[in-house]
Order: structure tokens, then C-alpha cells, then sequence
């Protein structure tokens, strides 16, 4: 989806069409990469933060020409003026918990698209509770978890929804993802989300009861159905053939996906009932594998959550900013499959891979897309704070697929 010109779209009078946010960090520099090689020509692109110094060695070693937009998370004024000055603010600064709600409220407030690369229940509930009206009244999209965290998850389902729409076989009802395979690095900025988050729910009972419930990113809670037990705290089973075990994002993917079909009117059903595991195999090693994993979910839980723990682990465990090399980013990929149930009896799958390792490489391209796709695709109307499925949903998908993404659903 590349052009040599530009269709005309809502606030062309600004400077920028993308404000890349974070540009000198991790992340931040491989969404940039993505973005010179790949955005269209005529594209506006600015690098953002806080250092104009780091961003002038990013724009160097990308050899590009962009403009920089200094502005820091903590300074309101700055954030307004970048949020004014650009059509999309793509960001990379987290935790967000901790660094990305002013950014969001600046998006909310000037009209301004924002995608982020969240994986953190109670930002995004604080995201809701702060900025959406702000969002729906300024005609902002601000669409979280535009990464691994969720895009295969939420666009994986949309896909499966409409196949089974099109062939006139009811709405969905028992779906599950599995993360079939994936060879990648470990993210510094995931493990410090995690800390944050923990450290909140153990100190708030509130806050754990917000992280525990299934439908707790909903935009009403009250109208969401009662499908009995709905725990993501999946452990050792038989799924499709395979052994799976708990898939360490799903508390947190499962609860967009869910929010995106609230945010459609249930449009995916009323008895859909969501979930996401990890893939073992099928061989006598699988359930042991699915077993070994599942204790080491528990153990980094529990260890983060104890001092004397912690401690070890903040020694061992990557820090923000740090990711793995050039070639174990080259050398990774994913690949999820979405297998779902529909009330007419119905079964479909959908498959979602792409090379490249999935928290940086593939990422970076899920980011970039994203924010290319919020800046110059016509989209259908939508604002507030949103969802991939739902701020962009199938121009997404085909942009993805045209990056070298499989995005393929087929009748079982």
C-alpha cells in the first residue's frame, strides 16, 4: 500500500503526518528504520523526544532529512505542541503506565491519531476513563497495543468474524489462539511493564480485582455476558491436537480482543468466549514443556512480587532499552492460529505469522503500519479510544500483508 502521492486527508494543514515518539530508544529507532525504508513518498515524518542530541545520531544513521520535535513526557506543553503539529504520534515511551497518559491526553484533546505498543491492563483502563470522551469529541483514534501486544490477537479474530459473516454461519463462540511457534529476544521495556504492574496490584486491591477481570478493558461492564468461568489462567491441556500451556500475554490480549468486540455492539457474538495458550507440540515432551512453562510464569509472578527476589532479578533480567542483536532480530518470527466455533456449527482458522523476532523486529513493522495506516488510509468512522480491530481493523491487515505478514483464514 506505497504511492508516489498523497491523497489529501483532515489536518494536511499540519506539519507532520507522523511524529514518531521515542525515536532514540530501542524500538523507537527500529520503527523509524521501518518508516524510511517502507512509508510512502511524500510521507511527513518527524522524530520525537526528549534529547535533541539522540535524536540527531538517529537521524544521521538513518540518513534521513526528517525534522526533530524535542518534547518530554512530564512537560504538558510540549506534548500539546507536538500533538498539534502532526496527523499521528506513534510512541514508544513506556511504561506507560508510568510516562504515556499525558501523551494520550494531548492525542485526545488536538484531535491527533496516537498508537502505541502497550501491554498494560490498567494503563489502558486509565487510558478509557481519562481520555475517551476527550478522544470521541476531538475525532482522535487512540489505539492501543499496536505491537505483538495485539495486533496477531485482535486482527486475527476481526478475520475469523468476518469470514464466518460472510458465509452466513452464525456469530463466533469458543475461540481459541495459540501461539503455534516464535523465536525471539526478551524485551527490557515488557519485563519493566511488568514490574510497574505489579508493584501496583499488590499494593491496591482495587487495582488486582481491574487486572483480574476478564472483562475489565470493557466500555460497559454491566452489558457484558456471563460465560461462566473465564479465567486466562490457563494450564497444561489438549488443544487442536496439540499440548498448550499459558501463553504469557494472554491476560492481557484477551481483554482487548474482548473490548473489541464491546466496542463493535458484540458483533463477534454474544456467546463468544475467548482464549489464548501456548503450543507445546504433539509429542510425549509437550506436556512436560507446557508444565515447565507454566511454573515459570508463576516463579516470575511470585518473584517480582517478594524483595528478596526482585532483587535477583532485577540483576539478570534486561533493562528498558536494551533488546537483543541485529541477528537474533533477523532470525525470529511468530506464528499464532486462531481457531473458532460458530453458532451454526461452523469451525474456522485463521493464521497470522510474519518473520522477523516478534517484540522488535515484527513490532517495529506492526508500528509502523499502524501509524502509516491511522495518517493517509481512509478508514471507516471511529474515535475514542480504540482498539487495532477497531481504529483500523482490515486497511491494517492489508497493509501487514503487503509488509510480508500472513494473514490467511480458512474454513475447517
Amino acid at each position: 500500500m506505497t504511492s508516489d502521492a498523497l491523497t489529501p486527508r483532515p489536518h494536511d494543514d499540519r506539519p507532520y503526518d507522523v511524529v514518531v515518539f521515542g525515536a532514540s530508544g530501542f524500538v523507537g529507532r527500529l520503527t523509524a528504520a521501518h518508516l524510511a525504508r517502507h512509508a510512502p513518498l511524500g510521507t511527513r515524518i518527524a522524530l520525537g523526544g526528549r534529547s535533541r542530541a539522540k535524536l540527531e545520531a538517529v537521524r544521521t544513521d538513518l540518513g534521513v532529512d526528517w525534522p526533530l520535535v524535542v518534547a518530554d513526557s512530564t512537560d504538558p506543553e510540549a506534548l500539546e505542541a507536538m500533538a498539534e503539529s502532526t496527523r499521528v504520534v506513534a510512541t514508544t515511551v513506556g511504561p506507560y503506565a508510568r510516562y504515556g497518559l499525558p501523551v494520550v491526553a494531548a492525542c485526545a484533546g488536538a484531535g491527533t491519531h496516537y498508537a502505541d505498543l502497550t501491554g498494560e491492563v490498567l494503563f489502558v483502563r486509565d487510558s478509557i476513563d481519562q481520555s475517551h470522551d476527550a478522544a470521541v469529541a476531538s475525532g482522535a483514534r487512540i489505539v492501543h497495543a499496536c505491537g505483538f501486544d495485539s495486533v496477531p490477537s485482535d486482527l486475527g479474530v476481526l478475520l475469523t468474524a468476518e469470514a464466518a459473516k460472510a458465509d452466513g454461519v452464525g456469530p463466533l463462540t469458543t475461540t481459541t489462539l495459540t501461539l503455534v511457534s516464535a523465536r525471539g529476544g526478551v524485551s527490557g521495556g515488557t519485563i519493566d511493564s511488568l514490574r510497574g504492574q505489579v508493584d501496583v496490584i499488590t499494593a491496591d486491591s482495587a487495582k488486582r480485582r481491574v487486572v483480574a477481570d476478564p472483562y475489565s478493558l470493557s466500555p460497559d461492564r454491566a452489558k457484558e455476558p456471563e460465560l461462566g468461568d473465564e479465567s486466562d489462567s490457563t494450564f497444561v491441556g489438549r488443544t487442536d491436537g496439540r499440548w498448550t500451556g499459558p501463553f504469557v500475554m494472554a491476560p492481557f490480549n484477551t481483554r482487548i480482543v474482548r473490548r473489541s468486540n464491546a466496542l463493535q455492539g458484540w458483533e463477534y457474538g454474544r456467546a463468544f468466549q475467548y482464549r489464548e495458550v501456548m503450543g507445546f507440540g504433539s509429542s510425549p515432551l509437550g506436556p512436560v514443556l507446557a508444565a515447565a512453562t507454566a511454573g515459570g510464569v508463576m516463579a516470575m509472578g511470585f518473584g517480582l512480587a517478594l524483595k528478596p527476589t526482585r532483587m535477583v532479578l532485577d540483576r539478570v533480567l534486561p533493562s528498558p532499552g536494551e533488546g537483543p542483536g541485529e541477528r537474533t532480530r533477523e532470525r525470529g518470527h511468530f506464528r499464532v492460529e486462531v481457531v473458532a466455533a460458530t453458532s451454526g456449527g461452523a469451525r474456522y482458522r485463521t493464521t497470522v505469522a510474519a518473520k522477523g523476532d516478534p517484540g522488535y523486529a515484527a513490532t517495529a513493522v506492526m508500528l509502523g503500519e499502524s501509524a502509516l495506516c491511522l495518517a493517509l488510509d481512509q478508514l471507516p468512522p471511529a474515535a475514542g479510544v480504540l482498539t487495532p480491530a477497531t481504529g483500523m481493523g482490515t486497511p491494517l491487515a492489508e497493509r501487514l500483508r503487503a509488509a510480508g505478514f500472513t494473514l490467511m483464514t480458512e474454513r475447517l
